[in-house]
């Protein structure tokens, strides 16, 4: 397969919509690192990413949304903490865990009642997630087991023939993961420090938010 690097302008960003919404992958940058991206009511498209990335499909990923409204369907319910984080921190490096509605393909999930979901700041993956009118599941563009990445050079270091089309929008300006956090139970659980620490979220909400036995 050809891989193609498009500097990410009008036309490209076209493309790569039309690409997600055919079941296609297309590498796109976020404020965190550069992800692989299908649509996430697509499970075939999603197997995809599984296979240029040689990751487990056990391994859930992460859904992109770029307005509210687009967890209908995503999510069962949006807990009044969930209301509290988006304010504060959407769009940005936050992701949250919420129950999972019926509309997202059961390979985001690896078998899971919870979906993760965040809203990207990046434009250029925000004017994707636009042009094509669907949430995109996107983990990190690289092959499983090497260093994320941050910038389209080292996409297409990991991922030349593995994908169609990576669009180029300059280095990730966070260059780390997002923060991860639990709110599928009766407490706030952080999950995967990142850029947005523990003590922000536990200003936001008013409350204690627990440290999984995993980061510990």
């Amino acid at each position: 397969m050809e891989t193609k690097l498009r500097q990410a302008d009008g036309p490209a960003v076209a493309l790569a919509a039309e690409l997600l919404k055919g079941g296609g992958i297309v590498a796109i940058p976020t404020e965190t690192v550069y992800g692989i991206a299908a649509s996430a009511l697509d499970g075939a498209a999603v197997k995809k990413i599984f296979e240029a990335k040689g990751r487990p499909q056990d391994n859930p990923l992460i859904v992109h949304i770029d307005q509210l409204e687009m967890l209908e369907g995503l999510v069962g319910s949006v807990p009044e903490r969930a209301k509290k984080l988006a304010e504060a921190f959407w769009p940005g490096p936050l992701t949250m865990i919420l129950p999972r509605g019926p509309r997202v393909a059961a390979e985001v999930c690896a078998g899971l009642d919870t979906v993760a979901v965040r809203m990207p700041s990046h434009p250029v993956a925000r004017a994707v997630i636009t042009a094509c009118g669907l949430p995109l599941a996107a983990p990190s563009a690289n092959l499983s087991g090497s260093p994320s990445p941050t910038t389209a050079h080292y996409v297409m270091e990991d991922m030349r023939g593995r994908l169609p089309l990576v669009l180029d929008g300059g280095e990730c300006q966070v260059g780390v993961e997002s923060t991860v956090v639990s709110l599928a139970g009766p407490q706030a659980v952080l999950l995967r420090p990142g850029y947005i620490t523990q003590e922000q979220l536990q200003e936001v909400l008013g409350e204690k938010v627990l440290l999984s036995g995993a980061i510990l």
